[in-house]
């Protein structure tokens, strides 16, 4: 499995690429420590390389890295660390194409169980901001490709991609979708990724 790490503080992106590389040895770490360096390392990345960003690069304000890199490799997963773990900044992530969310200020063993997590494919977001997701008063009952297509929505895939994994028409994943959305009592995909991993549709933690 690939994982790129793009982080401007070389400590810390050394220690985590150690950190992977000693507790998951199949991992190959990439490193960047801008958007300009991350960039073309990106777009080859496979479909099930993970790519961990920290929001305060220099050469990107806000959620631009986010967004670019997204853009460039929409196949990737997309997961932000950062010390600005509030609720806006993290579903400002989300919405922006991150697939989770992992603060910088989590303690050692958090931070190995959520990176443990994300390897082993599965979703990691605050546990504050997971609390606060909408209500679902009902048991979710989901059909198998509908958990297919929520799987690859948490993965920050865009329509066309969850097209063409799943063998889908365009507007067959949009009904999915519409079902998913209902059935979780949500409106958005941001407030879709909150909910399943409140409900423990999909793996969760942070």
């Amino acid at each position: 499995m690939d994982v790129l790490l793009v982080d401007d503080h070389t400590l810390l992106r050394q220690a985590l690429a150690l950190l992977l590389g000693t507790r998951h040895p199949g991992v190959t770490v990439h490193q960047a420590g801008t958007l300009a360096e991350a960039l073309p390392l990106a777009a080859p990345l496979p479909d099930d390389a993970l790519l961990l960003l920290d929001l305060g690069l220099p050469d990107a304000v806000g959620l631009q890295a986010v967004q670019a890199l997204h853009a460039r490799a929409p196949q990737v997963r997309l997961v932000v660390l950062s010390a600005d773990d509030r609720p806006e900044t993290v579903t400002a992530a989300i919405e922006a194409g991150a697939c989770g969310f992992v603060p910088k200020t989590a303690d050692l063993a958090r931070l190995e169980r959520a990176l443990g997590l994300l390897i082993e494919g599965g979703l990691a977001l605050p546990p504050a901001v997971v609390a606060r997701s909408a209500p679902v008063d009902d048991p979710v009952v989901l059909t198998p490709r509908q958990l297919d297509v929520l799987r690859l929505l948490v993965e920050g895939k865009p329509n066309k991609l969850i097209c063409r994994t799943l063998d889908l028409s365009e507007s067959s994943v949009k009904t999915h979708l519409e079902a998913v959305y209902r059935r979780l009592g949500v409106s958005s995909r941001t407030q879709a990724v909150l909910a399943a991993a409140r409900l423990g549709l999909l793996p969760a933690g942070a």
